[in-house]
């Protein structure tokens, strides 16, 4: 019996409902960043007032002039970029080694690299602290990028791992046969291939560690940054308003890396369905 299309007016009623629910969604999630953009132009400096009695700019002059949040931004950049670099490293290196290969004990080996990113923050952060103070290792810069590097480490590992499964292993075998090493076939086979799902995992990377502070909290110590330093400033109602402006630089700061990462992958699906 011949395939028979769906009526055009149930396929209509389908779509207008998908819509309608993914616009809902997308309201719910992106309503309240909106809110906190509106506060930082609130001229009330005391609470939440909606809508805003009068709108100002100063506020972000009075972030700018802050010297503790640029120490904050510093050390949260820092951090975040060694914790990048840290996880793209090991991110490829455990890619490369459970990719292809099959041994006793390698479905355990994938879920205790992804396990970190599954476990609540809270967890994590208890199991470092509790480590830090089993081998006597003082609260430091150090202590916060292995921390962030737990999970930082399992987004890169992801983004290696599933490209390098997709890769054709006679365009590894092709390159052997004609006399490269194996460091030359990595660098000229491998490594382009696998180039933009590592600037992806790398991005994601960048933007979760940058803004995280549950892991932070428990192995900061005495180090400050910027996320605890928000928290730390919405306890003073009165520097709420400036708490605002930093949060709309923070939006934007993990909100361009995930975009990147998004249209990095998704051109690179692109191209590899053409």
């Amino acid at each position: 019996m011949p395939y028979e299309a769906a009526p055009v007016s149930n396929r209509a009623r389908a779509s207008a409902g998908l819509r309608i629910a993914a616009w809902a969604g997308l309201l719910f999630l992106h309503l309240p960043l909106a809110l906190i953009v509106l506060y930082a132009f609130s001229a009330e400096d005391k609470s939440y007032v909606f809508p805003p009695p009068a709108l100002t700019t100063q506020w972000f002059g009075i972030a700018l002039q802050r010297e503790d949040l640029w120490a904050a931004l510093r050390l949260s950049a820092e951090v975040a970029l060694l914790a990048t670099a840290t996880s793209l490293l090991l991110g490829t290196l455990a890619a490369s080694a459970l990719a292809r290969a099959r041994f006793f004990g390698r479905e355990t080996v994938n879920l205790l690299l992804i396990l970190p990113i599954a476990l609540p923050g809270v967890l994590t952060g208890m199991a470092l602290r509790s480590a830090y103070h089993a081998m006597e290792i003082p609260f430091s810069f150090w202590t916060i990028v292995i921390g962030h590097g737990t999970f930082c480490v399992v987004v890169v590992y992801n983004n290696a791992v599933a490209r390098l499964r997709r890769i054709s292993p006679s365009l590894i075998e092709a390159s052997l046969d004609l006399g490269a090493n194996g460091l030359q076939t990595f660098r000229y086979v491998v490594l382009p291939q696998l180039g933009s799902a590592l600037l992806a995992g790398g991005l994601l990377a960048f933007a979760l560690s940058f803004d995280e502070v549950i892991v932070t909290t428990f192995t900061a110590g005495q180090q400050t940054t910027l996320p605890i330093w928000m928290l730390q400033e919405l306890i003073r109602p009165r520097q709420r308003p400036v708490t605002n402006v930093v949060a709309v630089f923070v939006i934007l700061l993990t909100f361009l890396p995930i975009v990147a990462a998004y249209w990095l992958t998704r051109a690179d699906e692109g191209g590899q369905r053409g």
